[in-house]
């Protein structure tokens, strides 16, 4: 009398239950293998911007965007990079000064961190600012992790894409790129 008990939604629930999970693992195939756009041929990427906010790092080339990136940050992304281990990703106006192909990040293009400001702000509060800030692939041994990576702020304070990526960039970057970090 209290209970209306419906066999039919019980079949139902079934369904959804075994359909739901079925659904996000193939979203999540289709995610993770889904070919992304590749950069031209014989591009020279000739400047890069890093929207820390909104996780994007965009390439151009001759004032025209060629690619925009996917990326991860630091573990506490908000705000400038302050110190040596504060886990931030600086913000300012780099250059890209060398290119790594080993490293324990697959491989890496350094960022010229810390720049003038960014040395005047650490002689302010006595602090040490740190450096070896990069743009790089996946930790070495766990690039399976491919583009899920992204889900996740996960570096000391680098720029993370995937090794398909970082291929890319190596290739079409040289030394002396400039890169733009903003909030």
């Amino acid at each position: 009398m209290f209970c209306n008990f419906n066999p039919g939604l019980s079949a139902l629930m079934k369904k959804i239950i075994f359909i739901l999970p079925c659904i996000l693992l193939l979203s999540a195939a289709i995610y993770y293998f889904y070919p992304e756009k590749k950069l031209p041929e014989n591009s020279v990427i000739e400047k890069i911007v890093v929207t820390k906010s909104e996780r994007k790092l965009a390439v151009y080339s001759h004032g025209v965007l060629l690619k925009t990136y996917k990326v991860s940050l630091g573990r506490h992304p908000i705000g400038p990079k302050e110190f040596e281990g504060d886990r931030k990703t600086p913000e300012g106006q780099y250059t890209i000064y060398q290119n790594n192909p080993q490293s324990t990040c697959y491989k890496n293009l350094g960022i010229s961190y810390p720049n003038a400001d960014d040395l005047e702000r650490c002689r302010k509060t006595g602090q040490r600012p740190g450096g070896d800030i990069k743009i790089h692939g996946m930790l070495n041994g766990q690039d399976y992790w491919g583009k899920f990576h992204r889900f996740v702020d996960w570096t000391a304070g680098c720029i993370a894409v995937t090794n398909e990526e970082m291929d890319e960039l190596y290739e079409h970057t040289p030394v002396g790129t400039p890169i733009e970090i903003n909030p």
